[in-house]
């Protein structure tokens, strides 16, 4: 075999699913908290985790092998990523993903991933993410809002800008609602209306309690592509939302967007977004197997065909930019 071929690749790639594994039971025994609170070695964490020492110990060593822990003398620390993100009493904590993205719904999608291949993208029947009230989106609702907490306040600076100004805000598929909350709470001049299934704004609408901003919160129940949104919008934000349709579904909402906006409005789509030759940058290039095993006709869009379904529908001129710090970018569409 020459020097430099390996088959080492694709055994850490049939292999990867024991990473993720991993994480989950991690998480699930809440192990990164206890290794933060002092319980850093094989007795003191199975006793916090409620395990055998046995369990924990290989578990610990094996997030040490893949980058979440070091160890050493017998005792595990957290890496800085790991102290922000996984330790619960974090404000970043993102242990809450494991519920939609470790579900075993989710999972199962991806068992049958040949089968989406072989027709183009998921099964499209009642089981299906998009249908109506599924209670997939209450799952992503409650346990992706961690994980969208820094784009959401990275969006809201470019939505407000500077100065706060009166602002009637329209936030199409709101989910936990943080975008358009984060809006309200950067300028206490906006008024938000969100759109979702109702089982979803029940949980947008705790979160802007929460936040303060709920006299300032109205909702709008029922489908993107049929709700009536109503029109004099400032801004409509479409949040990880565009990438789940084919481009005629996507034509027809942007379609509704327009007509819902003011003159001079903007939309703001945050999205992953592959540049032309689809397989850069990494995460978003990547973003497009999801589509495919999860939805039926979704996809990761470039910045060119966004173009120019914003510009048919009515949009006279749009530009695209990474939303910084985050690994997603912002398309901003003018009317």
């Amino acid at each position: 075999m020459p020097g430099n071929v390996s088959p080492q690749l694709i055994f850490d790639t049939l292999n990867a699913f024991q990473r993720s594994a991993a994480l989950k039971s991690a998480i699930e025994l809440d192990l990164f908290t206890a290794i933060a609170q002092g319980r850093d070695n094989p007795k003191s964490l199975a006793a916090a985790c409620g395990a055998a020492e046995r369990g924990v110990r290989i578990l610990a060593d094996y997030l040490a092998v893949i980058g979440l822990l070091t160890k050493s003398h017998d005792r595990w620390k957290l890496t800085p990523d790991s102290a922000l993100f996984l330790d619960r009493r974090s404000p970043a904590y993102l242990g809450g993903a494991v519920e939609f993205m470790g579900s075993d719904e989710h999972r199962r999608q991806f068992d049958e991933l040949t089968a989406s291949v072989r027709r183009g993208g998921a099964r499209d029947d009642d089981q299906s993410v998009l249908a109506p009230d599924h209670e997939a989106w209450v799952r992503f609702a409650r346990g992706m809002a961690g994980l969208m907490a820094t784009p959401a306040e990275a969006l809201a600076d470019r939505v407000v800008g500077p100065a706060p100004w009166p602002m009637k805000v329209l936030d199409i598929a709101a989910g936990h609602g943080l975008f358009g909350i984060a809006v309200a709470r950067h300028n206490p001049q906006s008024t938000i209306v969100a759109v979702d299934w109702p089982n979803v704004l029940a949980v947008a609408v705790e979160n802007a309690k929460q936040a303060g901003v709920v006299d300032r919160y109205q909702t709008l129940p029922g489908s993107a592509f049929d709700v009536d949104f109503g029109d004099g919008y400032d801004v409509v934000l479409l949040t990880n939302f565009l990438h789940h349709f084919d481009r005629s579904a996507i034509d027809k909402v942007m379609r509704k967007v327009y007509a819902a906006l003011k003159p001079g409005g903007r939309a703001f789509a945050l999205e992953f977004v592959p540049h032309d030759d689809r397989v850069t940058p990494h995460t978003s290039a990547s973003f497009a197997l999801v589509m495919l095993g999860t939805t039926p006709a979704g996809d990761a869009y470039t910045f060119a065909e966004y173009r120019e379904m914003f510009v048919a529908a009515g949009f006279s001129r749009c530009e695209c930019s990474d939303l910084e710090p985050t690994v997603q970018q912002l398309i901003v569409a003018h009317r």
